[in-house]
């Protein structure tokens, strides 16, 4: 998925220097952007108080959106470098291009993992025939230096690992918890996992000392950690945590971001993530030269054309602000 801001700004993320070592419980509130014509979503990452959660450097949580009578998601091809794209859906389908020859509808709980690597396009639709609702995260994860560059490649899994139990399933989207491991390709230590809640139910979920966590309110009502987190808002839990208790009020559904910090700092700005403002305004002349990120065939309509840089020179911000 692309970022449609139009004022989008340069950001230096990663790097140790704020991860939060202990457990903490930063309640991270949205910021409302529109994605095309018809989709508003909430991005929680990067956000005024943080920009990354290991390597997951942006989050927007959308829907669930009525869209028996509208088009849904519709956003042209677009260009990545520097990055993967998560696509997860608890509602609806999108349909996937991109300029290596993908074609592919992504549906509720399945994972749609792009690698862009030195570069590529997509595009993202709904279905002309699609369901009423649509609801769902776009998410990104940061690919450090020594992969960066590899090739460009799109993966589907269709049957993800989950544990159950106590009124609990967690199905592992990325990375490994508990001893379960996707099977999508990751590049640095890292997890995600959908959270499904029953109303009632009061679990502990083992995690990683080493990693920072963050938890997604994706529906319903939860308390992580003792804190409410009402659908659309984050909790930032810092590292240092060897377990997380969950109670859910109502049936609930929830995503669990975490991994190792970050250790290099990052340059993102639109679609991009890279490692200086050079790289970045010569990504900008690439794509709307027509050159390097290749052509997404199928889709009825043009491309995007991308922002303006800013004017103003580049101020490292780390990872919180």
């Amino acid at each position: 998925m692309s970022n449609l801001d139009r004022r989008s700004t340069l950001s230096v993320c990663g790097g140790r220097g704020f991860v939060v070592a202990e457990p903490v419980r930063e309640l991270l509130s949205p910021r409302r952007v529109k994605l095309g014509e018809s989709t508003e979503v909430r991005r929680l990452l990067p956000n005024l108080g943080r920009r990354m959660v290991g390597a997951w450097a942006f989050v927007d949580h959308y829907g669930p959106d009525d869209i028996a009578d509208e088009p849904g998601m519709q956003v042209p091809p677009h260009p990545h470098m520097g990055l993967q794209t998560v696509s997860w859906l608890h509602e609806g389908e999108v349909l996937h291009r991109d300029s290596i020859g993908s074609l592919q509808t992504v549906r509720p709980r399945e994972l749609g993992l792009m690698t862009s690597g030195r570069a590529i396009s997509h595009s993202e639709e709904s279905p002309r025939s699609h369901a009423r609702l649509l609801h769902g995260a776009q998410l990104w994860v940061a690919l450090p230096e020594a992969h960066r560059a590899v090739e460009p490649h799109f993966q589907h899994h269709a049957d993800l690992p989950a544990l159950t139990g106590q009124g609990l399933t967690a199905t592992v989207i990325l990375g490994e918890l508990d001893g379960a491991r996707s099977p999508g390709t990751v590049y640095s230590p890292l997890v995600g996992a959908d959270l499904a809640l029953s109303a009632g139910a009061e679990v502990t979920l083992p995690l990683d000392p080493d990693f920072e966590y963050a938890v997604l309110a994706m529906s319903g009502e939860a308390h992580v950690d003792n804190v409410p987190v009402e659908p659309g808002a984050m909790l930032y839990l810092g590292c240092g945590r060897t377990g997380l208790p969950l109670r859910g009020v109502s049936d609930a559904g929830l995503m669990l971001l975490g991994g190792e910090p970050f250790e290099e700092e990052i340059v993102m700005w639109w679609n991009f993530v890279g490692r200086s403002n050079e790289e970045i305004a010569q990504a900008r002349a690439d794509w709307m030269s027509g050159n390097r990120f290749g052509e997404v065939v199928g889709y009825d309509g043009g491309r995007l054309a991308a922002p303006e840089l800013p004017p103003v020179p580049l101020k490292p911000r780390g990872r919180v602000r």
